[in-house]
């Protein structure tokens, strides 16, 4: 992989979080104060699991697409198409995920919201037959 796809190091192998993730992805932590921001990249086809940020009072995540193509898929609706300059909100209490799409590198940054006993909720892994069921 690359060092650098956008401005942003693409940091090192993800092996902490590497069981909610189907591929390789790698993680650059850019901010632990105030608010948490990571650069996170996956390799064409890796996404991460279903999961669902909690919180008593606030949270969610906000990620900012930086480089490549990817997918943000919200439990019953429609998956959307992600690019470089595009944002997602994702609020609290939420179930999703998000990856690269299957021919692209994708990268984004990780906004965590500010939340009161905040915490994710990993669920299960996305599919292939899931997965490969997406169009570019």
């Amino acid at each position: 992989m690359e060092k650098e796809l956008s401005m942003f190091p693409v940091g090192d192998k993800n092996d902490a979080y590497a069981k909610y993730f189907v591929g390789q992805s790698y993680l650059k932590m850019l901010s632990t104060e105030q608010v948490g921001i990571a650069n996170v990249t996956f390799e064409a086809g890796c996404r991460n699991n279903w999961h669902i940020h909690c919180a008593d009072k606030g949270g969610g995540q906000i990620l900012l697409v930086t480089y490549g193509k990817g997918w943000y898929v919200e439990d019953g609706k429609p998956p959307r198409a992600l690019k470089a300059g595009d944002v997602v909100n994702i609020p609290a209490g939420v179930k999703h995920w998000h990856g690269a799409a299957k021919d692209s590198v994708f990268q984004h940054l990780a906004v965590e919201v500010p939340a009161e006993n905040g915490s994710t909720k990993w669920l299960e892994a996305v599919s292939d037959e899931e997965y490969f069921k997406l169009e570019d």
